[in-house]
């Protein structure tokens, strides 16, 4: 997917990425919440160093010589030094710890960061986490707002939370009459996730009065569908998520 713009906005204490693709629909992403940053880092740290002594107990029994040892103890506990870089650069954004805490590093332009990106995280870690205990990471975290350490920001990049928020609003289910007559077909062209953001955009357009998002909310559904229409927009853009959902719950 290419991203040509994004902008942060606060809703009810919570940061947002606002996404914008080039076919000009928008995707929000949650930035990831200070407590889940923590938990994913004590859930890595523990792997760390459970990890580190296992390794140490296996060198230790094998009675190895003193003088070749080192180079060995260098190597096994290599993986332990470089866990984050190594890990969210093939693992896409993601450690252990992130993955079920379900957080992910990403660039501020909502693409996936390079291996200089993660790399840029992980040396500047020592500034934020090593040298402070977390102390400096935490404030720069809170002060920002956007979800970014030091490292985040020399790199360019910050962590977003993939939890899902859904509520029973947010779903495309609308109740219709028995006896609904549908106006478009075309709205069948429109994908379940397309025609979500849809109806989320045209919600929030609507309870708070910004006309002007429904005019181009419908301008962009009259292009795709190559349909022409008398209605008044928010009349029209109602219609079709109608009509979207009695073709797919009659489907």
């Amino acid at each position: 997917m290419n991203f040509k713009a994004i902008y942060f906005q606060r809703k009810e204490n919570m940061e947002e990425f606002q996404i914008e693709t080039a076919q000009n629909i928008g995707i929000q992403q949650n930035v990831a919440n200070l407590g889940d940053r923590m938990l994913a880092y004590l859930l890595d740290s523990i792997i760390i160093f459970t990890y580190s002594v296992l390794m140490i107990m296996l060198l230790v029994s094998l009675d190895l010589e003193p003088r070749d040892s080192w180079a060995i103890y260098l190597l096994v506990m290599l993986p332990a030094f470089m866990y984050y870089v190594l890990l969210e650069t093939f693992w896409d954004g993601q450690t252990i710890g992130k993955f079920v805490l379900k957080t992910r590093v990403v660039k501020l332009d909502g693409s996936k960061p390079t291996f200089a990106n993660f790399l840029v995280r992980w040396l500047l870690r020592i500034v934020d986490v090593v040298f402070t205990t977390g102390g400096v990471a935490v404030l720069t975290i809170l002060i920002r707002g956007n979800g970014q350490r030091v490292g985040d920001m020399a790199a360019g990049t910050t962590v977003i939370s993939e939890k899902t928020r859904v509520k029973l609003s947010d779903t495309l289910l609308k109740e219709l009459p028995v006896d609904y007559k549908p106006t478009y077909a075309q709205v069948t062209l429109f994908k379940d996730s397309e025609m979500q953001t849809i109806k989320s955009l045209y919600d929030t357009a609507k309870r708070k009065g910004q006309h002007n998002v429904i005019l181009k909310l419908r301008n962009r559904i009259v292009e795709v569908m190559q349909v022409d229409t008398v209605e008044q927009p928010i009349d029209f853009v109602d219609r079709v998520i109608k009509d979207y959902n009695y073709y797919t719950q009659n489907m």
